[in-house]
């Protein structure tokens, strides 16, 4: 009888071998690229809302520095004495944030600058008012340049939120500016009278010129907060802003009566409007100030959130890979190297045996003789 020969086994072609990690490779490589550049574009975004926190802090610093300096430059233009008590505070203050965040905002040169013109300055009042009011203005245009370079170099300034935009374009651009214009407006009107009948054509036109400058960046914080508000998706912006917005807009609409709609404007009345509208500009400082910092906060937990997710997504998914790879390699092992698998079987029975085991049992010599005896007896 013929024995079947046994079967070969065919080893697996190369590219068979390798196809389960080339798979793997195929389905990590675009998972890895997505993920990079999501990685990439979440940390810009958090860099820049960290860069404008700090720019945020330093205008924080920069509001007592502005307030002590247009309460100076009253002063001095008056001819009193002047109190350095809250300007050297003041420059305390921003030295210290100076020296904490400067290297990142790169603000060193323009507030080493501005300290040496602020320090610089008489502490008594000049016996030229027309002197202390031009000292006083070249130390707060100084002032205005350090806001812009905050706002520039903090990226405050690129902020991609509309809410947060104007907020810092009110805060490190309008209210300051309109603050220093409206305070040198009053000490202008306070130096008219005391000018040579000759310049007073000249003096009528620096006023009107003036008046405009400042009235100008004070409508401008108006307009920019309302839109703040109308853009935001904060419930809490436009309660903790309108309120101190109101008061400010009802002190700017006196100082504009007192000084904006005269030729020649009384100072006893323009004073007093300016201080008021001062104290209004510097509550709402605070409040605006206290906004924009809670709106960058909460970016930034939300891309903290974001990368999170990301990258346990990502894990997963790779796991997942891996595993996969790992699952299609074993298999094609095991069709390589089959011995490995049949270890366990008992060996195959040698071909005879295998004969001998097909034939039915009790079928042989011995057996086929007794079958036919009784038929051989009765012949």
């Amino acid at each position: 009888m013929t024995v079947p020969a046994p079967r070969v086994r065919r080893r697996p072609s190369v590219p068979g071998r390798v196809l389960p990690l080339l798979l793997a490779l195929a389905l990590v490589a675009p998972l890895g690229l997505l993920f990079a550049l999501a990685e990439g574009n979440t940390s810009d975004d958090h860099d820049l809302a960290t860069r404008e926190r700090l720019g945020v802090r330093y205008l924080r610093a920069l509001g007592p520095v502005t307030d002590a300096l247009v309460m100076a430059q009253s002063t001095a233009v008056a001819g009193a004495p002047v109190s350095r008590t809250a300007l050297d505070a003041a420059i305390e203050q921003v030295a210290q944030v100076d020296d904490a965040v400067g290297d990142e905002l790169r603000s060193h040169d323009r507030w080493a600058g501005l300290r040496a013109k602020l320090e610089g300055l008489p502490d008594r009042g000049l016996a030229d008012p027309e002197a202390a009011y031009v000292a006083y203005g070249e130390a707060n245009d100084l002032l205005l340049a350090l806001y812009r370079k905050v706002r520039e170099s903090s990226g405050l300034i690129r902020d991609p939120k509309p809410d947060s935009f104007f907020l810092q374009d009110g805060i490190g651009g309008d209210l300051p500016t309109a603050t220093v214009l409206a305070a040198r407006l009053a000490d202008l009107v306070r130096l008219a009278p005391n000018r040579p009948a000759a310049q007073r054509a000249k003096t009528g036109l620096e006023l009107a010129e003036l008046r405009a400058a400042a009235f100008g960046p004070a409508n401008d914080l108006v307009a920019d907060l309302r839109a703040a508000v109308d853009s935001s998706e904060s419930t809490d912006l436009g309660a903790n802003v309108l309120t101190p917005l109101d008061a400010y807009q009802r002190s700017l609409e006196a100082f504009t009566a007192a000084g904006g709609g005269q030729a020649a404007p009384n100072p006893n009345q323009l004073a007093p409007a300016g201080l008021a509208a001062q104290a209004a500009a510097k509550q709402l400082r605070t409040v605006i100030l206290d906004q924009l910092d809670t709106l960058l906060k909460d970016r930034l937990d939300s891309f903290d959130r974001d990368r999170l997710l990301a990258r346990v997504a990502a894990g997963v998914a790779v796991a997942l890979l891996v595993g996969l790879a790992v699952t299609l390699f074993r298999r094609q092992a095991a069709r390589t190297h089959p011995a490995t698998a049949d270890s366990a079987l008992p060996p195959d029975p040698p071909a005879t045996a295998r004969v001998a085991d097909r034939q039915p049992v009790g079928v042989g010599a011995g057996a086929e003789a007794e079958r036919w005896r009784p038929f051989d007896a009765a012949r």
